[in-house]
Order: C-alpha cells, then sequence, then structure tokens
C-alpha cells in the first residue's frame, strides 16, 4: 500500500514552521522545503562569544499575549521583561529633556490627528504632519523602525489596524527569538536549498516544482515573503492574478541591524540613544543588550535602504561618535551587519500595506481550492511585522487545512 501523498510546507520561516509543527503534531505526513541553507526565514540568531544576536526579529512584541512566550517558557528559553527602553536617551545625550517632551507632544498631535481620519479614505501617515514641522524628520525615522518605509508610504488604515492590537510588553530572548523559532521546528522532515518554483494545481495532485524534480502534495501551504509571489518567482498554474496583485500591495520594507564590540562599557545594560532626533537619516541604538558589550544599531526606512549599498557600521560608528566624543572611535569594532533587501529568497524585513490597500491582506490569506493555504506576517489582518503574526497565520492555514 502507497504512503499517503505529504502536505508541503513552502517556507521554514516562523509561519511555515508552526505550520508544520502543528500538522506534524496532528499525525499528517508533512514535508517543510526551505529555499536557504538555513531554516527561521527572517528570525535569525548569531551567536558570537557568550552573547546571541538577533539579526532578524528580536522582540517578543505584545509578549503577554505573544504565543512565542508560552513556547519559551515550555522549552526552557529565558525570557528578559525589562529591555526594551526606546523612549529614553542616555544622559539626554544630544537630546535635551525639553527636546524630548516637545517631540512627545508633537507626536502625540500627529497620532490624534490621523486617528481623526479613521473613517475616511485611506491616506498615507505623512498627510498627518506638516512639511515643515521641526519634528516631521524623526517621524519618519520612527516610521522607518517600525514600518521599514517613510510616513508617506505607508497606510493609515494599515497602521491603526497594527497599533489597535499592539500592546507595550516588549520582551526579548537571551538565547535568540531566532533559536527559538528554529527550535520549534525540531523532529521535523525539512529540505534545505529547495526553493519551490511552480505550483501545478489543474489536476487532483499538487505538483510544486523545485530544482531538485517535482513534488506530488495532496496539499500545500505557502508560506514565503510577499516579494517572492509579487516578482512570480514562484508562479500558480493556473495563474492566480489576486494573489500576486495582493503580495505587490504588502512590499517589504527595510530594517536592519549592524552589531559593535565596545571596549570598556561606560553605560547600564540595555540603556537607549537615537542618533539623531533631528533628521530621519539616523539610527537606533540599544548599548549593552542583555549586559554584552557591545551595541546594537537599528536602522529602518529610506536609511536603510541606502545603507545596505554602504558602510552601515562606519554610519553608526560616526553617530555615537558625535554623541560620546572623539575617544569612543577607537572602542568601537564592527562584528556583523545586516542586508535583509538583498537577502536571497527573502528581499526585505516586513510588510507594510500601499496607501489604499490595507484590504490586501485579507486576499493574500484567502486559500485556494481548500488545497493551497497562505500563511505569513503578511497575511495577517493586524500582527502583521511580527513572527506572532507569522505564527498565528501559519497555525491558522494548518488548522483550516485540517477542517477542509
Amino acid at each position: 500500500m502507497s504512503s499517503p501523498l505529504p502536505i508541503v510546507v513552502i517556507g521554514a520561516g516562523a509561519a511555515g514552521i508552526a505550520a508544520a509543527r502543528h500538522l506534524h503534531d496532528a499525525g499528517r505526513r508533512v514535508l517543510l522545503i526551505e529555499a536557504g541553507d538555513h531554516i527561521g526565514g527572517r528570525a535569525r540568531s548569531f551567536r558570537c562569544g557568550r552573547a546571541t544576536l538577533d539579526l532578524g526579529c528580536g522582540w517578543l512584541h505584545s509578549a503577554r499575549r505573544n504565543p512565542w512566550t508560552d513556547i519559551a517558557r515550555a522549552r526552557g528559553f529565558t525570557i528578559a521583561t525589562d529591555t526594551a527602553r526606546w523612549g529614553e536617551q542616555w544622559r539626554d545625550l544630544g537630546y535635551s529633556p525639553a527636546e524630548q517632551r516637545a517631540f512627545a507632544a508633537a507626536r502625540d498631535q500627529w497620532e490624534e490627528r490621523a486617528r481623526a481620519g479613521a473613517e475616511r479614505p485611506d491616506r498615507p501617515l505623512s498627510a498627518f504632519v506638516a512639511q515643515d514641522d521641526p519634528w516631521r524628520p524623526m517621524l519618519d525615522a520612527i516610521s522607518g523602525f517600525a514600518n521599514g518605509a517613510p510616513l508617506a508610504e505607508v497606510s493609515l488604515h494599515d497602521w491603526l489596524a497594527y497599533e489597535d492590537a499592539a500592546t507595550e510588553d516588549n520582551w526579548s530572548v537571551r538565547e535568540g527569538y531566532g533559536t527559538l523559532v528554529a527550535d520549534h521546528a525540531r523532529d521535523l522532515y525539512v529540505r534545505l536549498s529547495t526553493p519551490a518554483t511552480r505550483i501545478d494545481h489543474r489536476g487532483r495532485t499538487l505538483r510544486v516544482d523545485t530544482p531538485a524534480g517535482a513534488i506530488e502534495a495532496s496539499a500545500v501551504v505557502v508560506a514565503v515573503p510577499t516579494t517572492i509571489l509579487a516578482t512570480e518567482r514562484l508562479v500558480f498554474d493556473p495563474p492566480l492574478p489576486a494573489k500576486q496583485d495582493a503580495a505587490a500591495a504588502l512590499p517589504l520594507g527595510v530594517a536592519d541591524k549592524v552589531f559593535l564590540f565596545v571596549d570598556r562599557v561606560d553605560w547600564p545594560a540595555n540603556a537607549h540613544l537615537i542618533g539623531n532626533p533631528h533628521r530621519s537619516h539616523t539610527a537606533s541604538y540599544r548599548l549593552s543588550p542583555l549586559g554584552f558589550a557591545m551595541i546594537e544599531a537599528f536602522f529602518g526606512g529610506d536609511t536603510a535602504t541606502a545603507l545596505e549599498d554602504g558602510d552601515a557600521a562606519a554610519f553608526a560608528t560616526d553617530e555615537l561618535v558625535a554623541l560620546l566624543g572623539s575617544e569612543w572611535r577607537a572602542r568601537l569594532h564592527p562584528i556583523t551587519a545586516t542586508r535583509w533587501q538583498h537577502e536571497p529568497w527573502i528581499g526585505g524585513s516586513y510588510s507594510h500595506a500601499r496607501v489604499g490597500h490595507a484590504a490586501a491582506r485579507a486576499v493574500l490569506a484567502e486559500p485556494v481550492d481548500s488545497r493551497i493555504f497562505f500563511a505569513g506576517e503578511a497575511c495577517h489582518r493586524h500582527d502583521f511585522s511580527t513572527a506572532h503574526g507569522a505564527y498565528e497565520t501559519g497555525l491558522a492555514a494548518a488548522r483550516a487545512l485540517l477542517d477542509a
């Protein structure tokens, strides 16, 4: 008697792993294929001496309701609950208390204006701040960190969906968020370096084309970044133009990191600095994350895009030296940097909806013929751009598949 055809899950990021884990634990035959040479997707940890660095997602956002929090605890991971200090400026360097209060007031006013437009036709977030507002550059910088894109490219309706659901409990995993996500794939059958290039759904049996040959499947979960669908690196036969259009309406913004080793740390663990609060082309600095002698520099939006082909470590060093003093140039040593836009089979960091296209998330998530299911952070209606949003869509896809 022949074995039943497997369910093929395409993409071993947080969504694909969540889907494959649930299907495996339900007793189904599952094959998880991944285009890259490692699992985790945009959740990737890097070991550096005693420290574990998260090159991709690094925060358990909305941690008390984040499913990865319970998974981490069940697996014996260490959760740090007091490490996100983005609203602080260590020693008020380059950013006086009066300026911090002025920016907080400007941000509150901007958000109030934005929320007042919630019931009207969609607009870009930039519509709610004057071009000559002295705090517009800082608002653009924060949009880069949060959305991977400047205010002018982000949908108000999409942004509100996230903001209304998010909570302020942002925790971190000492052993690495990427380590946690990869650990969840334990005992799953995974084929690395196996990109899916075509899904033939004309017959009763699905065929998934890969460079190593075709794989026959009873059902498929597609958990790949929107860049892959929008550029037709994965195609469907017959075509699914609504999926390609939805993916194109949900592009990946860019957020990158640089890690610097520090000689003789002078600050408490998890201190924070903004490089320059008066320009959008700046970075956010986490000083001694989890107590380690290093700095995590975080770039977003246009700044990250520009520095992917430049020297992000030099930019970070220059900003830090401007705040800390010239003697610090000899005390900062680059460790590694990310270039997510150039990452093969990913092409960016996390999704945002183009103006007028917040509904594309629901279109992308809709199953096809009860045989092709879709998952990934871009499919989540309000927890997009997060690993827990990706997890929840993977779980939802797996449950829908089992019900079908």
